[in-house]
């Protein structure tokens, strides 16, 4: 064993390949991303013979690890929490094939919205799906669960999901690592049908499913991070999970010796343990990071309250944000430290909004579209989407109008145009357009469709630490035309500050035609130029 500092994220990276993964695979968003490019800087550093990729989108990334999995060997997953929602279908879905192979999939929650449309809790996904859940507290947690989750996934053959939090996500600690284990052999599932989810076969996985949850109980009864410690005659409880744990001891220190406690780090929930700390106390607060998941179950949606339940629910502790130390101390009606307070100092430190990097091409796109549209009258609307061109969104720019998901943006511009708006303009950068912008392109060129779509083409995914993107350049126009979009109405635009008037003529040209256009606004990415320019002279030498 040795001793390293890692992030929560590296921990669950290094643990995955102790745990013996043969592949591993990802898509890239805030704050999971550390979790593969972890997993790839160690395989290229060390030489190992680990496989793996960014994939196309997270539904993807699933369906090919499902198929590691399938081949009997191990893998881990991973994205953010809005990434589960676009791989809900394959992970509801293996949840009742089961795996043969240990799959591990790696959620990383993001409380607070510090980059993401919303706060959802995959702790839902995995009850929906009657999976194990594995939530650490802290980075050796990380580590020690994600190991543990590859074993139990192979022992009860389900997969398992490990949910991290932002804060935990990006936070170093020491972190003990134990001794690697080696890879499993590569062999098929013996049983085919297993994965082949025709009805009759379905409702016997489905059964054999529900009947694992017996044993899944059994085992997070018995569970080391699900601990009970009842006192002496009859007190307060606290019930406390995950994270949240960090924040309840900075925040409460000895007092929590005059408490009943509960702490929760694996799902399901340990029902026997529940009922004793309940039996035991005369009141429960219910600490978690995230949603109230945990109180809606104990408290029965707050219908059921035996004794007292106190949490999100009740108002006592805040429903929306990341919870911190003041939280729970205000909740436990103990004193807060007043902050520190510098005269002037609001006068320096001004809060100042993320912008769109000095010559950015998004910059120079923008201006041109606004110029043209701005001929039209006000009231025009641009569809907008996922991408770093989201920040077009605020001032100086404002030239989107939604930001809704990845991909959004071309399907809300045909449903805009079918209720009769026009123009109808979106915009989606390279990236998110192969992630899911090509299903609803395929639609508006099926349809034929008055939409103008602009792909903001950068030759990389910068928003997340510049991976690479999947297509660009004349890639992105082939696929455009593969798609059904005649290469009459796909236009090249170099978005800059010399080319101003070609680009505002172009899109002059086609924002009269009744039809569905394509603008493609190619130039590299100014913060990773260099990077991109050795990636393209890399591909060519290869062709070579």
């Amino acid at each position: 064993m040795s001793e390293v500092i890692l992030l929560g994220a590296e921990a669950v990276a290094h643990a995955a390949i102790d745990a013996g993964i043969s592949v591993a695979y990802a898509y890239p968003g805030t704050p999971s991303t550390e979790i593969y490019q972890t997993i790839q800087d160690h395989v290229k550093a060390h030489g190992l013979d680990v496989r793996g990729m960014w994939s196309a989108n997270e539904k993807v990334a699933l369906e090919e690890g499902v198929g590691v999995s399938y081949a009997g060997r191990r893998v881990m997953v991973s994205m953010k929490h809005v990434g589960l929602n676009v791989a809900a279908d394959p992970f509801m879905n293996v949840a009742v094939s089961g795996v043969h192979g240990g799959l591990v999939l790696a959620v990383a929650d993001d409380p607070s919205m510090h980059s993401s449309q919303n706060e959802q809790d995959s702790r839902y996904f995995a009850d929906f799906a009657m999976v194990p859940c594995l939530e650490p507290g802290d980075q050796q947690q990380c580590y020690d669960f994600t190991r543990e989750a590859f074993e139990l996934s192979e022992k009860l053959q389900v997969p398992v999901l490990l949910r991290l939090v932002t804060r935990l996500a990006h936070s170093r600690a020491a972190v003990t690592v134990a001794t690697p284990r080696a890879q499993n052999e590569a062999r098929y599932v013996d049983d085919p049908s297993r994965f082949t989810l025709l009805p009759a076969n379905a409702r016997r996985a489905y059964a054999k499913l529900v009947d694992k949850q017996t044993a899944l109980q059994a085992y997070s009864e018995n569970h080391v991070a699900n601990t009970l410690t009842l006192r002496d005659g009859r007190r307060p409880g606290i019930l406390v999970s995950g994270l949240a744990w960090n924040y309840l001891q900075e925040a409460m220190g000895d007092k929590l010796d005059g408490y009943n406690l509960l702490r929760i780090g694996f799902y399901p929930l340990p029902v026997k343990k529940i009922r004793q700390l309940l039996d035991a106390s005369s009141e429960v607060w219910i600490v978690e990071e995230g949603y109230p998941f945990i109180e809606r179950y104990v408290s029965a949606l707050g219908l059921m309250r035996e004794p007292a339940i106190r949490g999100k629910l009740t108002g006592d502790l805040p429903r929306t944000g990341e919870l911190d130390p003041d939280a729970i101390k205000r909740c436990f009606g103990l004193p807060v430290n007043p902050s520190l307070q510098i005269a002037g100092l609001a006068d320096v430190l001004v809060g100042r909004p993320p912008s769109l990097c000095d010559k950015c091409p998004h910059s120079d796109a923008y201006l041109a579209i606004n110029e043209v549209i701005a001929e039209y009258g006000p009231g025009v609307r641009v569809m907008g989407d996922i991408g770093c061109y989201t920040l077009g969104a605020i001032k100086p720019y404002q030239a989107i109008h939604s930001c809704l998901c990845m991909g959004a943006s071309i399907g809300m511009a045909i449903g805009a145009a079918h209720a009769g708006m026009t123009p109808s303009l979106c915009v989606i950068g390279d990236g998110t357009f192969t992630h899911s912008g090509m299903a609803p392109l395929l639609d508006a060129a099926r349809d034929n469709t008055n939409i103008k779509v602009f792909i903001l083409d950068n030759s990389i995914i910068a928003m997340t630490g510049g991976q690479p993107t999947l297509a660009s350049d004349e890639e992105i126009v082939d696929l455009v035309a593969g798609l059904g979009v005649p290469r009459a109405h796909i236009r090249i635009v170099i978005p800059s500050v010399h080319k101003k008037d070609q680009t505002m003529a172009i899109i002059r040209e086609e924002l009269p035609y009744q039809g569905l256009s394509v603008i493609v606004a190619r130039r590299a990415c100014v913060t990773y130029a260099k990077q991109i320019k050795a990636q393209k002279r890399g591909g060519q030498e290869e062709e070579e």
